[in-house]
């Protein structure tokens, strides 16, 4: 697979100090993120962390899917996470444009209708955000001493924004 190489060869190049061997695999900070795909979000680092710190959840918008629900209950019952982020971000395509308009633009990009696919597009951020928040605190499996907070994460500044 020569499409592959030059990845392949930074692979070994990593991991020739490879320091996570053996590796308990917990979250040592207690930290929990679901934030958007978007390559902009480093989100190990906006937060002061490293890996080995927390669990990182990514998709597009950054939602709390029901695979990402799963994802937090195994992390705050058996993976020692105790304080969760729900991280969207400023001139994210989720919320730049109507779900009808985000198929039309995928069905044309794959050259084949995409009307029957939920993408997931985002009308106002600060209303999604406070939703997902409130399905990670009132899940039976989430306990209530667990932190949840939501942000919106400035792509141009790098800081994160509490939504209250």
């Amino acid at each position: 697979m020569p499409e592959f190489d030059d990845l392949l060869a930074a692979n070994r190049e990593y991991a020739e100090d490879f320091g996570l061997s053996g590796f308990d695999g917990i979250a040592h900070a207690g930290i929990a993120m679901v934030t958007c795909m978007d390559s902009r979000i480093d989100p190990l680092r906006m937060i002061g962390l490293a890996p080995g710190d927390a669990k990182i959840l990514r998709n597009p918008g950054g939602r709390v899917t029901d695979a990402a629900l799963v994802a937090l209950v195994l992390g705050v019952t058996l993976l020692q996470v105790r304080r969760v982020l729900i991280v969207e971000h400023t001139r994210c395509a989720m919320a730049s444009s109507t779900e009808d308009e985000l198929k039309g633009r995928v069905g044309d990009a794959a050259g084949t209708d995409a009307s029957w696919m939920t993408l997931g597009a985002i009308d106002d951020q600060q209303n999604t955000v406070r939703a997902d928040v409130l399905r990670v605190r009132s899940h039976p499996l989430i306990p209530d001493d667990i932190a949840v907070g939501g942000f919106i994460y400035d792509v141009d500044t790098g800081l994160l924004n509490p939504v209250t």
